[in-house]
């Protein structure tokens, strides 16, 4: 099962990122109309909303309710999984931690790379290489390069 990070999501939804718009946005049709298990973790979905509507970032935020659409979206696909903390979460956590030397904002992606762990993902769509610390447990893809 493949599952999406929240930068992905981002870009599939912002025009504004010109160069990555196009691919994140034919990433996700690919796996919303596929036929494939395809997951995002709960993290992401939240991530992606405090994202998008915030005017710290963006000159024109994207409005909570069509952020929220956004998701609605994809959350129709008869194939998306939305995966969240196992019983085992803390363990795992504990040991991405440790293993990938992760202080500070880093836990953030330690705690999906951890979930991602606990449902068997077999590969992560991200652009951030921060992930590329757990890739002995957690193989990762950029989706947006060739």
């Amino acid at each position: 099962m493949i599952a999406v990070d929240t930068n992905i999501l981002v870009y599939a939804h912002r025009p504004d990122f010109a160069e990555q718009h196009d691919a994140a946005l034919l990433a996700m049709s690919t796996l919303s109309n596929g036929r494939r298990p395809w997951a995002i973790p709960w993290p992401c979905v939240h991530e992606f909303i405090g994202n998008v509507t915030n005017g710290r970032i963006y000159k024109s935020p994207t409005a909570l309710p069509m952020a929220l659409q956004a998701i609605s979206v994809w959350l129709r696909s008869d194939h998306l999984q939305l995966l969240y903390e196992s019983p085992d979460h803390f363990m795992t956590l504990s040991e991405l931690c440790i293993d990938g030397d992760v202080a500070g904002s880093q836990v953030h992606d330690a705690r999906i790379a951890a979930i991602c762990v606990d449902h068997g993902v077999s590969q992560l769509w991200t652009a951030d290489r921060d992930f590329l610390r757990y890739v002995s447990r957690l193989p990762v893809r950029n989706p947006l390069k060739q």
